[in-house]
């Protein structure tokens, strides 16, 4: 850290680094874990950990009434139903499906039974919904909820995930003997024992097939032993045989007393005949609920519907509460079949009663926070959670084998092409606004490359992060600091391995303590811009977006780098971006670095003969390089924090379940 000179604040922050770096490699060992007697953890957590290694399972019950979803305009008027009315129950040890065509309703109706329907100011949600005969509100029960999308660490091994996420969900199991035994019984358990060691893998390396994810998706929401497990659509991009072997194990788990509840688009037949009660939706709108087995087709026949002989039952029952859009006959024709069979349904189901309908309603029915009353309480310590995520970190960045090698290979064309186009300057006039030229670049390419790595797969991470955050798995600040320490040694190899080659190819000032503060420069460049990324990919919601906002922030930057404007010919209302600008400071150190001290050719009185007199032309004569690494870090500082910050405010927000007003009550009741 030759570039630090001396900085004491740099130096400490440096040895600081290098130890954790160290710390990580070596594992946290057991001085690091807390105590059983923590009082951030607690005897009684300490129980829930015990009761969630064993695989008990509370039974829970689930009912909802009249539950209705819907959209409004900016004046209030409803102008999408999204549900209606949708009354139901699912029972521990039965495999709930909810079935439909696409847009039923049947994600809608999931995320409302796991309290986790994203909040929108126009999205209006009411009904009842209780847990064992009591409010939802006063439930102090664990849930799993799978997603379709499948995301994980795509470096780490099937077992390390597991054992990862066990260690983070389940600290007062401190024995490792006793947490891999349990990891070991869950692989088994799963199905994955044959793929524990592979790499989970991604678009850019090879791993696991989808099937085996969809079943480390429902290993790693099962190591806290829930009592009710949520899947949508588990099935959605699987082959028929890893679809039939992802059912079998949501039906093993509703047979071990889980209560299953899974929304799914149109199985086929052996898979249908896994499934213990379905609720078929179309429009919003409940069809049939009940048993899944003959009823369904015992209850259509009633209406003239008859199943033909040798066809699967789910493709009769999606095609019969389909809308056909091939004319408008047919529109008009299958949709007042289907209002027919909402209104027969609604006449001849049984009236589901919640406790929660029951008594005087003042706004929501519910707490403020359901996700709070069934996620896995945070039990861990502040640094233990440290460095079990700096372990993660580290796992995931130095095995991503494709990422640094492309990264590898670009600091080297990067560097090989400036040198070439800069080759060998001279000390002649030209070569000023040559090696000016040549340092502007350099910050500019460093500071690109480092961003666009970042906002490339911070938003996925991000995700991944906002679900375990969701489960109490970890709190933030652990989360920040384990990554910007394991990235450190990361991070600093590629403008390194930049400077290395351009810095001798250039010719630029001969002196290797020169040298080494020109790579130091580059480097804390380098992780300002990976923080600056880090900002953007919390402030969009995809990479796509982080893409185009991420690089178009950056430009602004570098016109205001100080090599295209001046500082002090900077309009007023925009004097404080060049005070902001990474590449600006950047270049600022460079050229105090590479000047200061130099002798150019001069023939002419006004040829400049001096570094400083370059220096003073660029206005950074009365500068010093310890301001530009104080102003680098300042700015990289800041970029974690309103990180920090984003990632707070932006924690999905969930809608609250409101019960229906008085006067909709009484006439859903009648």
């Amino acid at each position: 850290m030759v570039s630090l000179g001396g900085n004491g604040l740099g130096r400490m922050l440096a040895a600081l680094a290098a130890a954790l770096f160290i710390r990580a490699i070596t594992g946290p060992g057991p001085a690091l874990l807390p105590p059983d007697d923590d009082p951030e953890s607690g005897s009684a957590d300490i129980d829930d950990d015990e009761e969630s290694s064993s695989g008990e399972v509370s039974p829970v019950t689930i009912r909802w009434s009249r539950i209705t979803c819907f959209l409004s305009d900016k004046r209030g008027k409803s102008v999408k139903f999204l549900l209606t009315n949708v009354s139901g129950e699912a029972k521990p040890g039965r495999l709930l499906v909810i079935m439909g065509p696409s847009g039923s309703g049947k994600t809608t109706l999931l995320n409302v039974l796991a309290g986790q329907l994203a909040a929108s100011p126009r999205l209006h949600l009411t009904g009842h919904l209780d847990v064992n005969g009591k409010p939802r509100s006063s439930g102090n029960f664990k849930i799993a909820y799978v997603r379709q999308e499948d995301l994980f660490f795509s470096q780490l091994t099937v077992r390390e995930t597991l054992s990862l996420a066990a260690e983070l969900q389940l600290p007062g199991i401190t024995s490792p003997e006793r947490r891999d035994e349990y990891v070991s019984k869950l692989l088994f358990r799963m199905g994955l024992i044959n793929c524990a060691d592979s790499i989970v893998g991604d678009a850019k390396i090879r791993g696991i097939s989808g099937g085996e994810k969809k079943r480390l998706s429902l290993a790693c929401e099962l190591i806290a032993s829930p009592s009710v497990i949520f899947a949508d659509e588990p099935t959605t991009g699987l082959d028929a045989f890893q679809a039939e072997r992802v059912m079998e194990t949501l039906r093993q788990l509703a047979q071990e007393g889980h209560t299953v509840i899974c929304s799914i688009h149109q199985p086929r037949g052996s898979v249908y005949s896994k499934f213990d009660d379905i609720v078929l939706l179309s429009e919003g709108s409940v069809v049939y609920e009940g048993p899944a087995k003959e009823e369904p087709l015992s209850y259509f026949s009633k209406f003239g519907y008859q199943c033909p002989d040798h066809v699967n039952p789910a493709e009769f029952l999606a095609d019969l509460i389909s809308v056909d859009y091939s004319s408008a006959e047919s529109v008009h024709l299958s949709r007042k079949r289907i209002d027919d069979l909402v209104e027969a349904f609604s006449k001849s189901a049984p009236d589901i009663q919640c406790v929660s309908a029951v008594g005087e309603w003042k706004g929501s029915a519910l707490s403020k926070n359901y996700a709070r009353k069934t996620i896995v309480k945070r039990k861990g310590g502040w640094w233990r959670q440290f460095w079990l995520l700096l372990k993660r970190a580290w796992m995931q960045a130095s095995r991503d084998g494709p990422t640094n090698k492309v990264r590898a290979r670009m600091s080297v064309a990067s560097a090989i092409i400036f040198g070439s186009v800069f080759w060998r300057m001279g000390k002649t006039q030209t070569s000023i606004q040559d090696r000016m030229g040549l340092l502007q670049v350099a910050a500019i390419n460093t500071a690109m490359a480092a961003l666009t790595k970042t906002v490339g797969v911070f938003p996925k991470e991000r995700a991944i992060v906002d679900r375990e955050r969701a489960k109490g798995s970890y709190s933030l600040g652990p989360y920040l600091l384990s990554k910007l320490v394991a990235e450190i040694p990361i991070g600093a190899a590629f403008p390194l391995l930049f400077g290395t080659i351009l810095y001798p190819m250039a010719r630029l000032n001969p002196s290797l303590s020169r040298f080494g503060k020109f790579c130091g420069i580059v480097t804390v460049e380098s992780f300002a811009a990976s923080a600056m990324g880090l900002t953007v990919g919390a402030m969009v919601p995809t990479t796509e977006a982080a893409m185009a906002l991420g690089p178009s922030l950056m430009t602004v930057f570098i016109v205001f780098g100080g090599s295209y404007v001046n500082v002090e010919n900077t309009p007023v209302i925009f004097r404080w971006i060049p005070r902001v600008s990474l590449i600006r400071w950047a270049f600022q150190g460079l050229c105090l670095n590479e000047f200061r001290g130099l002798q150019f050719e001069h023939q002419n009185s006004f040829d400049i003969q001096t570094g400083e007199q370059a220096l003073e032309r660029l206005s950074f004569g009365n500068s010093c390089i310890k301001d530009t690494m104080v102003a680098q870090g300042r700015i990289l500082m800041f970029w974690y924090w309103t990180t920090y910050l984003l990632l707070k405010k932006n924690k999905p927000k969930y809608q609250q379940l409101q019960s229906p007003p008085p006067s909709q009550h009484h006439q859903q009741s009648e």
